[in-house]
């Protein structure tokens, strides 16, 4: 399939609070042939979301109804698998981290280029298409040394059948984990999106040693994530769907 024809099927929604700037995104992505609609408020955003399926969101974290953070935790929560870009005036590395932890797919400081944007989007539509490796369609749950993942409420149980609570962040990194067992991962394969900073962005490292801390607090036996000194990390276990 082309790239346009892909493009034409492909819904993204734009949400800022200023007007110019919505104009602006959905101007350039409309001239890259993509459906678009736009949203100035959470109460337009979930009317969108209500209506028709959102492949892409470019969420501001300053909406006048509400916080952009908040309502990105709670579209994960909700289950909608859409990729996320966050796109706001907040510069610090707390709010960058808080936004990926909560369930973006990637995060934008204001003003940026409408060309880096442009990038960020087709890396991530790319991602979101490519088929995982070793998964059946349909599959519900991933099966790993006594463990369960549930694919679609994001929701680990350990062993003992306790419930472990994962962050966005730290469920997407197990999710390609079990896509690909035993094999050797590199920071830039586990965090695509983030391939042209991912060099010297820690963030993955840190979500990659809370991910280990929770697996080892519910009683995973041994190490379940290998690193592998000067190229990534392996999950160390064989993995089945259902």
């Amino acid at each position: 399939m082309s790239e346009t024809v892909e493009a034409a099927e492909t819904t993204i929604l734009v949400a800022d609070d200023d007007e110019d700037i919505r104009a602006l995104i959905a101007e350039q992505l409309a001239r890259e042939r993509y459906a678009v609609r736009a949203a100035g408020s959470i109460a337009e955003i979930r009317r969108h979301l209500a209506a028709e399926p959102i492949d892409l969101l470019v969420l501001d974290l300053n909406l006048p109804d509400g916080d952009g953070l908040a309502l990105c935790r709670e579209l994960r929560a909700e289950g909608h698998v859409g990729a996320i870009i966050m796109v706001t005036a907040r510069g610090g590395a707390i709010d960058r981290v808080l936004g990926l932890e909560l369930g973006a797919d990637d995060y934008l400081t204001k003003p940026f280029e409408p060309r880096e944007l442009l990038a960020r989007i087709r890396n991530l539509l790319r991602r979101q298409r490519a088929e995982p490796s070793g998964r059946p369609r349909g599959a519900r749950f991933a099966r790993f040394a006594d463990w369960r993942l549930d694919l679609l409420q994001r929701r680990l149980v350990a062993p003992d059948g306790r419930l472990v609570i994962l962050s966005s962040g730290e469920f997407r990194l197990l999710d390609r984990f079990v896509d690909a067992p035993n094999r050797v991962l590199t920071r830039e394969t586990l965090s695509p999106e983030r391939r042209a900073t991912v060099a010297f962005d820690r963030t993955i490292d840190l979500q990659i040693s809370r991910l280990r801390q929770k697996l080892s607090d519910a009683g995973g036996p041994g190490e379940l994530i290998l690193t592998v000194r000067n190229e990534g990390y392996v999950f160390a276990a064989d993995v089945g769907f259902e």
